[in-house]
């Protein structure tokens, strides 16, 4: 791992796909929950290789914006959750059942009808592939094992919480061969306990926790209203954060831009390192630095800089790819901006 200045730089994951890689058309009306393979716009013998062409090309994007913290931009992925939860023993993905989705509507999802297992790494080639073709720090991302259970038809498990844990046990096994094979950061998304937030204090936080047991590396978590291009009424304030305090994870990431979020409540996360979203995923216009380093200066009144990195708001998956390139440049320079009026 290379050393990271004060004041890091990252993705929260995802970074636009190539048009000529998947159907962004269809991609900006959902967030597939069970596998959608028509998706991909090439030859399913080409599309390994093709994905790998698709990540390098967001390695390249991101090493040139000049991040600090580098992620494989998620271009293997229909979705930030389905590549891993599909992948699981005990789910049928064949004959989906229904859930509501976060705005109220009903979705396919994967049916779980028996015991959920790891079979084996799901996204260790990923990570590997990344780790080959980058020298600097770099995170791999994971969908939460509290989220996977509220994004899918439970009809195997005598409650939601014992299959939540059984989510955490495959998302622990992930976890600890991602770090073995080089992973500096690892990344549980959970965006659904703001949904289910009485629900994420019965059983989530536990959840979270057992997905953490034996884990000896940096692991964040990542909080959001959903995506912009989603989810367009968002509330001005979490609905479940302070609680994570109590959390084995180390790093929080929110988003804080778009909801123009009162940062007071980052004193109630006061051993976690924020990941602070700077980046509104709702505007095309691309930030100016000083926008962005007055953003993080607001953070700062809150939240010592030791304890800050600087982020997007959520994942960059639905932006035009000119614009998120031109928002995560200017988050870098809002970033040296702040930086430098720390050191004087």
């Amino acid at each position: 791992m290379m050393v990271v200045p004060i004041l890091p730089t990252s993705l929260v994951g995802s970074y636009p796909q190539p048009d000529w890689l998947i159907d962004r058309a269809r991609l900006s009306k959902m967030v597939p929950r069970v596998r959608m393979d028509d998706l991909w716009l090439v030859d399913p013998k080409e599309l390994e290789a093709k994905q790998d062409e698709a990540t390098l090309l967001a390695i390249g994007d991101q090493e040139r914006a000049g991040l600090d913290i580098i992620t494989d931009g998620e271009q293997r992925r229909e979705s930030y959750s389905n590549r891993f939860a599909t992948a699981l023993e005990g789910v049928d993905t064949e004959n989906p059942g229904s859930t509501l989705n976060r705005s109220g509507k009903p979705i396919p999802v994967p049916r779980v009808i028996g015991k959920v297992r790891r079979k084996h790494p799901v996204q260790l080639r990923d990570l590997q592939f990344l780790r080959a073709h980058t020298k600097k720090t770099i995170k791999m991302t994971v969908p939460g094992p509290f989220t996977m259970s509220k994004q899918a038809q439970n009809e195997f498990y005598k409650s939601d919480g014992a299959m939540a844990l059984d989510y955490a046990a495959a998302v622990n096994d992930e976890i600890k061969d991602l770090f073995a094979a080089g992973a500096d950061i690892v990344q549980i998304d959970e965006p659904w306990m703001q949904q289910h937030p009485e629900k994420a204090r019965e059983y989530g936080l536990r959840a979270l926790d057992r997905a953490l047991d034996g884990v000896t590396g940096t692991v964040a978590v990542h909080l959001c209203f959903g995506y912009a291009a989603v989810v367009h009424d968002k509330p001005t304030g979490y609905s479940f954060l302070p609680e994570l305090e109590g959390s084995r994870v180390t790093q929080v990431s929110i988003e804080a831009a778009q909801p123009k979020l009162d940062l007071k409540v980052l004193e109630q996360l006061p051993s976690k390192t924020i990941i602070l979203g700077v980046i509104d995923l709702s505007d095309l216009a691309i930030e100016t630095p000083e926008i962005v380093a007055e953003r993080i200066r607001k953070a700062l009144s809150y939240v010592p800089a030791e304890r800050v990195v600087i982020a997007p708001d959520c994942g960059m998956k639905y932006l035009p790819r000119d614009v998120a390139f031109g928002k995560m440049h200017a988050m870098v320079r809002g970033a040296d901006i702040a930086r430098r009026e720390l050191v004087g």
